[in-house]
């Protein structure tokens, strides 16, 4: 047997270009990309991905060149998920949410030999160029190529330069043969971690990993043929989960929104009788708080894929009143996007709604091309017990894992230890062998010895019907080391008022719900939370809230009482720092 050798006919370097490729081909008539009054065909995208690829080459885009993105779901920033690597290209798809430094920043780090802005950022990318040019000028990096993408549907004339993308397509050659992947190693796309808890850091994706973990989430969520996807996560965070490429492979249609609004995402769902979508859970929020003429009758279900912060029980269950049925996945940058996904068992059917809401906001089990996934005690790298209570830190291990982070090796090599990549998130393994994430490893809060999960009192906080939002965080005590501090952005009551909930109604609360030791020292109420464009809560910044405030004790004449006092420094400009 070791002598039949790898051919051509036998092996193809695994790439998401294919499923484009078949696409044009198998589903050549079927709509592919609805965007206001604009709609494309399969057939006509991998047309214009041709063309797109073949400008490229000719404004020397070379193999292996970084080329950026800067713009919301409109629909070049999905063809451009094609284009760039058919041109040989590694697509860098920027945070919009991001300010002028720090897109310069990603920019000179990645060395980008092109920039595309939509007409939308013109002000954000000139002001991050000028920042570019002054460190060009001093030798440190070089200025990209600069195409502007106007509105395909209503064109605004906004440039930036001379070059646009529909000019682009234009000038490109339909029958260009992309450039063939040599080696499913390769780089297909470089992502910056969205900076939550830490420096944004360049990750890199290899065609490989790009094809398995959109394999993985297609049959994970059984993704059935012809979904109507609307794109209410941003296709910069970790290139659309993977969707972007995984609509082409079902033969689906893109629905592209410029805004996740509840109008938008309401008037998409009605009218192109959208079937999936992907968000964080703070868009269940949009939906649900959506004013009467901002709603459509949903009249079929539609399946959520969620992320980030665990959903809490009481969110689920009103969203599976509106129509909406979710799933909850885990995942990270790092791992190409979701790794676990609470993949859902027919026994749990009968169960009593609570029970079924808790059930689905685990993170559940490894999606199929992950090799392994475990929780293991980082000191004695020993697999925790699957009860349901003893913590570890959530290691993944397979294909489906970041080839590394760009220049930086440090980082990698931290990453990656004793044959296993380390994600820094606490999780417990049930009895049944699904998987449910605690916290960050950083936001688990000890106090006094004791280990306090955040995300348990969140999800009780949640519970509150006057509750919105809610993050805690561990600040200063001067006898237990750290305790648990709440921040909450509150719900209007009957009469639109939001100031007759007051911190001691919530500490009264969690009295009634939590251990002793659980309960927040501190309680601030905020208009909203600090969150990152893919609503994620961005707790760094709710820490450092949180280390300005002082706990004193006073003693009262009861023997064991305390009368916490908390003074607040600097509160305005933090606040004034968390608005996105």
């Amino acid at each position: 047997m070791d002598r039949l050798s790898k051919c051509e006919a036998n092996y193809v370097p695994l790439t998401p270009l294919s499923f484009l490729k078949r696409a044009g081909s198998m589903y050549a008539n079927r709509r592919s990309i609805i965007y206001e009054n604009t709609r494309f065909t399969w057939r006509q995208t991998y047309e214009r991905c041709c063309r797109l690829a073949s400008s490229l080459r000719s404004l020397n885009i070379l193999n292996n060149h970084v080329v950026s993105v800067l713009a919301p779901n409109v629909p070049a920033m999905y063809e451009m998920h094609f284009a760039v690597p058919m041109a040989g290209a590694v697509l860098n798809t920027i945070n919009s949410r991001l300010d002028a430094k720090n897109v310069a920043t990603i920019l000179r780090h990645s060395e980008a030999k092109a920039l595309f802005v939509d007409y939308q950022y013109v002000q954000l990318a000139s002001e991050a160029l000028r920042i570019l040019m002054a460190d060009s000028q001093q030798g440190q990096s070089s200025m990209p190529l600069v195409i502007v993408i106007d509105d395909v549907d209503s064109p605004t004339g906004v440039r930036l330069g001379e070059l646009e993308y529909e000019q682009l397509i234009q000038m490109g050659n339909p029958r260009f043969v992309p450039i063939e992947v040599q080696d499913e190693w390769d780089p297909i796309s470089l992502n910056y971690t969205s900076g939550t808890t830490s420096e944004p850091k360049g990750v890199v994706y290899s065609h490989r990993g790009a094809y398995l973990s959109t394999l993985s989430l297609i049959l994970g969520w059984e993704m059935g043929n012809e979904p109507v996807y609307l794109w209410s996560l941003p296709m910069f965070h970790c290139n659309g989960w993977t969707f972007t490429w995984g609509i082409a492979a079902r033969g689906g249609t893109n629905v592209c929104i410029r805004n996740t609004t509840a109008y938008d995402m309401y008037r998409s769902i009605a009218t192109h009788k959208v079937t999936h979508m992907c968000c964080a859970p703070i868009v269940f929020n949009i939906l649900l708080e959506a004013k009467l003429n901002e709603r459509r009758e949903i009249s079929s279900p539609v399946q959520i894929l969620t992320g980030g912060a665990p959903p809490p029980a009481p969110l689920l269950e009103k969203m599976e009143h509106l129509g909406f049925y979710v799933t909850h996945a885990y995942g990270l940058t790092e791992a190409t996007g979701p790794a676990l996904v609470c993949e859902w068992q027919a026994k749990w059917n009968h169960l009593p709604a609570e029970h079924k809401a808790k059930i689905k906001s685990r993170q559940g089990i490894s999606v199929l091309t992950l090799a392994d996934v475990d929780v293991k005690n980082v000191e004695t790298m020993e697999s925790v017990p699957q009860d349901g209570k003893t913590i570890g830190e959530i290691v993944l291990r397979g294909s489906s894992i970041m080839k590394g982070y760009l220049k930086d090796e440090v980082a990698t090599s931290k990453a990656f230890k004793k044959g296993w990549f380390f994600t820094g998130d606490v999780g417990v393994i049930h009895p049944d062998g699904y998987l449910e994430i605690k916290d960050r490893s950083k936001d688990v809060i000890i106090s006094g010895g004791e280990n306090i999960s955040s995300v348990e009192l969140e999800s009780v906080l949640y519970k509150h019907p006057r509750v919105l939002e809610a993050a805690v965080v561990a600040m200063p005590h001067p006898r237990w080391g750290e305790s648990p501090c709440a921040f909450i952005s509150l719900r209007e009551n009957e009469t639109s008022q939001k100031g007759d909930v007051k911190e001691a109604d919530i500490i009264s609360y969690c009295r009634k719900n939590l251990p002793h030791f659980m309960i927040p020292k501190k309680v601030k109420f905020l208009s909203q939370l600090p969150k990152t464009s893919t609503g994620k809560i961005q707790k760094f910044q709710l820490r450092a809230m949180a280390k300005t405030f002082q706990v004193t004790e006073k003693k009262s004449t009861q023997i064991n009482k305390e009368i916490p006092q908390y003074h607040v420094e600097g509160h305005e400009q933090i606040l004034a720092m968390s608005r996105l």
